[in-house]
């Protein structure tokens, strides 16, 4: 053994144990391992960043990009509502539920997959009175199996693509459907076993921490849109749809009249404005199934009828009688919104960098009383008043005359600078940024469209992936499918910075001979010279590390050790890379192996011994399962 193998054994067994000791992140302790190549002399400083352009690097950070724009427009909202059953039994529902997260994580990262999916999931548990687990777990299960479909499914996958294609022979990255052969197999079965069988492993658990942050119900007003879903309908066939939402109409405006109780066999006309009461959640999929829109869109109309709110006009909307009645304070500030209306026709910041943000009234005299008009909210700020959430109390004013009480929690839209300023203006308390995807029907055509003409290109040869998806983030961008604020969000830097870091441990492990020494020990000491029983153990070993750390991690690390393996043998390293592919996705004994199992911990209520109960079980599926496959798939 020579002593850069001595070296780099140690440096490796360090990060093993670091990534199984847990206390440090991994991106962390990958950037350490870098550092120590560099200082003993593995990598040269010139080599030290030389992962960071990776293929594979720049490609997971493109499918970043381009799954979080499919999220944003709401496109994964219309495909889930569509797809999941609003009335099935538990096994429907868990299949259906479960086969959507799969074909997402295919095409987009099975996390944002996981993360639109949980809401659903919650509501279908409460539909059929099972403890949420029982929905939360299939679900992250079955999201991390439909990653190993495709090439852009899983980082892993991609990683043992960017080693495939460094091999000496010249061989090539795996194309973008060559994982399907066998991930298609097993994500089925594993889908089918879970809906069928799998789900009354999971323990009973009571959820901590179900709830979150909740504000109650919002009271917000919605236009009906010409040609939308609820022109024409009565009142009663749309308060069902309501009803279904945990949502219900509090009024209806129609030529500016407010009606508080209107009948319910009314017909309902395109420009009438529902007041409706619902929860923050479920805005977004009414707004879609509905066909409306929130009335406080910011349209020119009513920013000029706001202007002259501001100099004491009367207006359309508002009676003068009623404008005299808003506050004695209105008087005092019309000065200063005539100084600000100059100010307020220059554009606050690009159209796209608008936020959702809540805030809370606190008690005082700047807003207790006063109402979005009053506060000439648009004008003055350039804000958008969405919804106002006020629980226990329902207001019968128009949204935009309705008088704050200290509590209530406003919903504001704009730019961040512009809720910062009225926030520092009124002594407002920021609570948090909304989540609240408002569907947006161009955008999602467009990241539908893009990341299919993404995956076509690399599907079919016309480019390489990673140039397929760099061009796809990059009309993105250009046609502001993805808002230019979400870009870096998008990215889970501390993978990003991993997989840089440990490309040149990897490529150390293999220039000094270290990872065929490591191979060669596993294949005389445990599989003696026996291709299948070795490729067996690559599996087994994968799935064992996969479970106590990242993914990508374990891949970086195995393959090395599966190329060498192959070698060993003389034998196709193609299967023992795959071998590598499906363990590194398969991390389903405990709740630290992949982000989807740790998302379901608290919801969920589990404990830390809870996923074993099915996760072992899906385990020995999915090895029953792959491993012909691979010998019959890709032969030795």
């Amino acid at each position: 053994m020579t002593p850069d193998q001595i070296t780099v054994l140690l440096i490796l067994g360090m990060v093993v144990g670091l990534f199984l000791w847990g206390k440090w992140r991994h991106d962390l302790v990958a950037v350490s391992a870098l550092v120590a190549c560099v200082w003993s002399g593995l990598v040269t400083p010139e080599e030290a960043f030389s992962g960071f352009g990776h293929p594979a690097v720049i490609t997971v950070a493109c499918m970043l990009i381009m799954s979080k724009a499919l999220q944003v427009s709401g496109a994964v909202e219309v495909l889930a509502r569509y797809a999941i059953p609003a009335k099935g039994g538990q096994v429907l529902s868990l299949t259906a539920l479960m086969g959507v997260g799969a074909l997402l994580s295919g095409f987009m990262n099975n996390v944002g997959a996981m993360a639109l999916l949980m809401p659903i999931a919650l509501k279908v548990a409460t539909r059929l009175s099972i403890p949420p687990g029982r929905m939360l777990m299939p679900l992250a299960f079955g999201t991390i199996l439909g990653g190993m479909t495709t090439l852009i499914g899983t980082p892993p996958n991609l990683i043992v693509a960017g080693f495939r294609a460094g091999m000496a022979d010249g061989r090539g990255s795996f194309a973008m459907f060559d994982f399907a052969a066998i991930g298609v197999p097993v994500a089925v079965l594993g889908v089918v076993f879970i809906a069928l069988v799998g789900w009354r492993l999971v323990p009973k658990r009571q959820a901590e921490g179900l709830e979150g942050f909740d504000t109650g119900a919002y009271l917000t007003e919605a236009r009906i849109l010409e040609g939308g879903a609820s022109e024409g309908k009565t009142l009663t066939e749309v308060e069902k749809v309501l009803e279904d939402a945990g949502a219900q109409v509090v009024g209806l405006v129609r030529n500016e009249m407010r009606i508080s109780a209107p009948s319910p066999y009314r017909t309902l006309r395109a420009s009438d404005i529902l007041v409706i009461e619902a929860g923050a959640d479920t805005l977004s999929t009414l707004l879609s199934t509905l066909g409306m829109k929130l009335e406080e869109s910011g349209s020119p109309a009513d920013r000029e009828e706001e202007k002259k709110e501001a100099t004491g006009a009367p207006t359309a909307r508002e009676p003068e009688t009623l404008k005299e009645a808003a506050g004695k304070d209105k008087d005092k500030d019309k000065d200063k919104d005539k100084d600000k209306e100059k100010e307020d026709e220059k554009p606050r910041g690009d159209a796209a960098e608008i936020v959702l943000v809540e805030l809370v009234v606190l008690p005082g005299p700047i807003l207790s009383g006063r109402s979005a008009s009053d506060m000439s909210l648009r004008t003055r700020y350039g804000l958008n008043l969405l919804a106002v959430s006020r629980q226990g109390n329902r207001s019968v004013e128009r949204l935009r005359s309705m008088e704050w009480q200290p509590g209530d929690i406003l919903l504001l839209q704009g730019p961040p600078g512009a809720i910062a300023e009225f926030a520092s203006d009124t002594g407002c308390v920021p609570l948090a940024a909304r989540d609240l995807l408002i569907p947006n029907k161009r955008k999602a055509i467009q990241a539908s469209l893009i990341m299919l003409a993404a995956v076509a290109a690399a599907a079919l040869g016309l480019m390489p992936a990673s140039i397929a998806f760099l061009a796809g983030a990059l009309f993105t961008l250009l046609l502001r499918a993805l808002p230019l604020r979400h870009l870096y969000d998008a990215i889970d830097w501390p993978v990003i910075i991993l997989l840089g870091a440990l490309f040149p441990l990897a490529n150390a492990m293999q220039s000094t001979g270290a990872a065929d020494l490591i191979a060669r020990g596993l294949m005389e000491s445990v599989a003696q010279g026996n291709a299948v029983l070795a490729l067996a153990l690559v599996l087994l070993v994968t799935m064992f590390l996969s479970d106590l750390m990242n993914n990508a991690a374990t891949a970086a690390v195995m393959c090395p050790v599966a190329i060498g393996s192959a070698a060993a043998l003389g034998v196709n390293a193609d299967p023992f890379l795959m071998a590598v592919a499906i363990g590194a996705s398969c991390a389903f004994l405990t709740p630290i192996g992949h982000q989807n199992n740790t998302m379901i911990l608290g919801p969920g209520g589990f404990r830390f011994g809870d996923y074993w109960k099915l996760g072992l079980p899906l385990e020995v599926l999915v090895v029953a399962v792959s491993l012909p496959l691979l010998l019959v798939v890709w032969p030795l």
